[in-house]
């Protein structure tokens, strides 16, 4: 469902147009000018970056005068780029309003911001998307064990230079050219990268780490992180045992797209979809840039498919996303079937108000996806067996009564007619997440941000300090996975 989203602009539109006050990037000799024409074969992405490396180093009051915020997530699925869009979006929101308000001197205002893909700067460049989904397989489980245990006990990883020295001199280099004034990271690996890049170029610039699922992997840059941005109190106990002091943990929730905490009239809604006003909604998001991670649960919608006779007050909506081959098999087995009471939808722009159109959604338990449906009011089924972070997101999800699961067809099929039979076990669900929704959390990282920008320099020294790999002693940890 994820990759359903409008995208704000990226990083080759940031890059190629920055916002007043960055440099721009145009080359400084004829030696600068042949490499960039011999560049051509990069990716837009990578053109930017040649030329932002080929521009000027801005200088020490350059930095002072027009901060610059780098937003960075790695495209391992979409989820970690969409929060980082959103926390980008706020960022800008601040100026906006700051300069609306005459405050044309605050920081706010004369902040530039721009949304990096941490693999854009790999030595190899690879594909996160379809590198992610080898995990999908029959190779779950083992990803599961190493989601689960690594770092996560008695010993733990507090950050180091290995991760620039060996795949990411070029983002070192990027950062210290450009002189950031704070990174927020929202993947491992970017988290790693930028500590890495502050200790080799001993710039003072903050680390905002912002997970985006509902537990924090072992993995993040522990201490040698400015601010975990965590979505809730159960990822803060984690993170104390892992001797992250408490100043460091601040409790935003999961950035999602303010288009998810927009109110929309819910009948229009469905007339705009051509839904039925009279039914109960069930919305099945099985839309993805890459079918793999989503085999499984495919499966489980096309095997309930005959058995929606049985349902008649219920409307069951399929997204099938941009995979037209899918949509496709979808719309022969509803005709197969005869089922009048089966829309099938493809590619959806307007996922926050189809989401407002429906009683109940399906869908994998992706970090991101879970927390729109948390924004958008939407109660939720989660569907297929869970490994790694997913596994986490189901845990916390059903024990706070926030979403019912479902790991087998069978079981989403009893799940489907006990909602539709009570229908009050939607509205407990409804009840019960309201003590996770928290839809402001872009804002809030924005907040934070600004705030440690001011800070600056830090208290703690021990959070410049170089190390080439820093691991360490913990507590017990807090859950035991």
């Amino acid at each position: 469902m994820e990759a359903q989203h409008t995208e704000p602009a990226t990083l080759q539109q940031r890059a190629k147009n920055p916002a007043p006050g960055t440099a721009a990037p145009v080359p400084t000799n004829n030696d600068t000018a042949l490499a960039l024409a011999g560049a051509k074969a990069l990716s837009p992405a990578q053109q930017a970056i040649a030329e932002a490396l080929a521009a000027p180093e801005r200088t020490a009051e350059e930095a002072r005068e027009h901060p610059l915020i780098l937003v960075v997530h790695a495209s391992v699925g979409s989820g970690h780029r969409s929060a980082a869009n959103a926390i980008a979006e706020a960022l800008e929101e601040a100026g906006e309003k700051a300069r609306a308000a005459g405050e044309t001197d605050s920081l706010e205002a004369r902040s530039t911001t721009r949304v990096l893909d941490i693999l854009d700067f790999g030595r190899i460049v690879f594909d996160g998307d379809k590198t992610a989904s080898m995990f999908t397989g029959w190779t779950r489980p083992f990803y599961d064990l190493t989601w689960r245990y690594t770092l996560t006990g008695r010993l733990l990883w507090g950050g180091g230079t290995i991760w620039a020295r060996l795949m990411y001199p070029k983002f070192t280099e990027y950062v210290r050219r450009l002189r950031p004034a704070a990174i927020v990271c929202t993947h491992i690996t970017a988290a790693n990268v930028a500590v890495s890049a502050r200790m080799i170029t001993g710039l003072g610039f903050p680390i905002l780490c912002v997970p985006t699922d509902y537990e924090a992997e072992g993995l993040w840059p522990h201490l040698h992180t400015d601010l975990f941005c965590v979505a809730n109190e159960s990822m803060a106990e984690t993170l104390r045992p892992r001797r992250v002091p408490e100043d460091r943990i601040c409790i935003t929730g999961i950035p999602a797209s303010p288009a998810f905490s927009k109110t929309y009239d819910r009948d229009k809604a469905r007339r705009s979809f051509g839904l039925p006003e009279d039914k109960q909604v069930l919305l099945a998001l099985a839309g993805a840039k890459l079918p793999q991670p989503y085999v499984h649960f495919r499966s489980a919608i096309s095997e309930i498919l005959p058995f929606m006779h049985s349902l008649p007050s219920a409307q069951l909506v399929i997204v099938a996303g941009a995979d037209e081959k899918y949509e496709r098999e979808l719309r022969r087995q509803v005709a197969e079937y005869g089922l009048s009471n089966v829309t099938v939808l493809g590619y959806v722009n307007a996922m926050a108000e189809l989401m407002e159109a429906a009683d109940v959604v399906i869908c994998k338990p992706g970090g991101l996806t879970v927390t729109e449906c948390l924004c958008a009011h939407a109660p939720m089924i989660l569907l297929g067996r869970a490994y790694g972070q997913e596994k986490a997101n189901v845990r916390m999800l059903t024990a706070a009564g926030a979403a019912m699961a479902a790991t087998t067809p069978r079981e989403l099929l009893d799940t489907l007619r006990h909602i539709s039979d009570h229908s009050a076990s939607a509205n407990a669900m409804l009840m019960n997440a309201s003590l996770l929704r928290r839809p402001h959390a872009a804002e809030a990282i924005a907040q934070a941000a600004f705030a440690l920008i001011r800070r600056e320099p830090p208290r703690d020294p021990k959070l410049r300090a170089k190390h080439f790999l820093h691991f360490y002693w913990g507590n017990k940890p807090a859950h035991v996975r």
